[in-house]
């Protein structure tokens, strides 16, 4: 069955419902995945409820009524008969409303987002083309290309005059001084988490005719250059994107707002703006700005555990992810993955990444260490995670050095 056939049967299965339980992984790309179809069930009269989840198991979902679960549900080959997948990570479900573009042989890390797998969906909903804007926050939270298929749906929202281009700076804030303060991907040595220091850089670059943006520019690769890769000084500045349908009308931001809110456990404030309300659009920016504060403190303290392995500890579990993204643009760590674990709640959070050129299949790898410990693991070929148990930790570490290790 080809992808858009398995879109359109899932489509049709989701209008015979009256009600239907939506879940969503919390990151910007499971977020916009449910609100996409959520508008889609809405304006097609139906009901729904949405929930924000860092992770799901079998046994998490409702005993009863219709399930969706977006950008998570791939990876588990034991949810309950009926439950509807949308998502992108190497399957193991076997279900009958299955929607993956790994399913069709198309690359879902690199070439389709689970939010652009539900855009497919909604399209067969109805006349949802307005909706594109926010397919376009999966491609860029999880670091997508826009190719394949992504760059269809790229060019089908700039056609339609919902999505404009244009060259800006990538980084995220309401000004110039924030988004050097707020930086992760990159990590501004001496810079992120430092306002002062931001506000001094800007000021250097401030003349009577306004910003010099180049030169501001220029200061910054200056200072991460020593340690920072290629990709991560592309991704101060370079082709940004215009919503002309959202709250916040551009999409490196608002792809940070949602996915900031969602790990920083307020994925309501995160959907209410994929919803498209701006009621608490100032609530979303304090608790993003939190949360970066928070990667960018932990990024500065984590603490390595192994010599021979690119594996740290740090405090948070609910921020592996995003430290493990802000290390692995350190060029010292351009020769393996890099790891990286935390406790969270009553368990461990386990985020592992590979750099460019590094070739390492994560999604196995994680996935393996995690069963042989208790636990659940997996994600894509160069970025996955795991969740282990407290007694687990000692045992996953063992083996991940064995694994790693030459």
């Amino acid at each position: 069955m080809s992808l858009d056939a398995a879109a359109a049967r899932l489509a049709d299965h989701l209008l015979e419902q009256e009600f239907v339980e939506v879940l969503a992984h919390h990151d910007a790309d499971g977020i916009a995945a449910a609100s996409i179809l959520c508008h889609a069930l809405f304006r097609g009269g139906r009901q729904f409820r949405l929930r924000i989840a860092p992770s799901i198991a079998p046994e998490d979902l409702p005993k009863e009524g219709s399930v969706l679960l977006c950008d998570f549900g791939s990876s588990l080959a034991d949810l309950p008969e009926g439950v509807m997948v949308v998502d992108h990570h190497v399957p193991h479900f076997e279900g009958e409303y299955h929607v993956n573009p790994h399913l069709e042989e198309i690359d879902g890390e690199r070439e389709l987002s689970a939010s652009g797998a539900a855009y497919l969906v909604a399209q067969h909903m109805g006349d949802n083309r307005d909706l594109v804007g926010l397919a376009l926050l999966g491609v860029i939270g999880g670091g997508q290309e826009f190719a394949g298929l992504n760059r269809d749906l790229l060019s089908d929202g700039i056609a339609n005059g919902f999505v404009a281009p244009r060259r800006g700076m990538r980084l995220v804030g309401r000004d110039l001084t924030e988004q050097l303060t707020l930086a992760i991907n990159p990590f501004i040595a001496g810079i992120s988490g430092d306002e002062s220091a931001a506000r001094t850089v800007v000021e250097q670059c401030t003349t009577d005719d306004g910003i010099d943006l180049e030169s501001l520019i220029s200061l910054v690769l200056l200072r991460i250059s020593p340690q920072a890769s290629l990709g991560a000084m592309f991704a101060i500045y370079g082709t940004i994107y215009g919503l002309a349908r959202e709250v916040v009308d551009e999409a490196h931001t608002l792809a940070a707002l949602v996915d900031a809110c969602g790990k920083a456990g307020a994925g309501d404030l995160g959907a209410s703006l994929c919803l498209r309300s701006t009621y608490a659009l100032e609530k979303a920016w304090g608790a993003a700005t939190g949360y970066r504060r928070a990667v960018i403190a932990a990024v500065r303290s984590a603490r390595r555990l192994e010599e021979d392995v690119a594996l740290y500890e740090v405090d948070d579990g609910a921020i592996t992810g995003d430290v493990a993204d802000a290390l692995t643009c350190d060029r010292i760590h351009q020769d393996g993955p890099v790891f990286v674990v935390g406790r969270r709640g009553d368990r461990y959070s386990a985020s592992a990444r590979c750099p460019p050129g590094v070739d390492v299949d994560l999604e196995a790898l994680m996935r393996t260490l995690a069963e042989t410990c208790g636990g659940r693991g997996g994600g894509h070929r160069s970025r996955a995670g795991a969740w282990i148990p407290p007694g687990g930790l000692d045992r996953f570490r063992q083996r991940l050095v064995q694994e790693v290790v030459p």
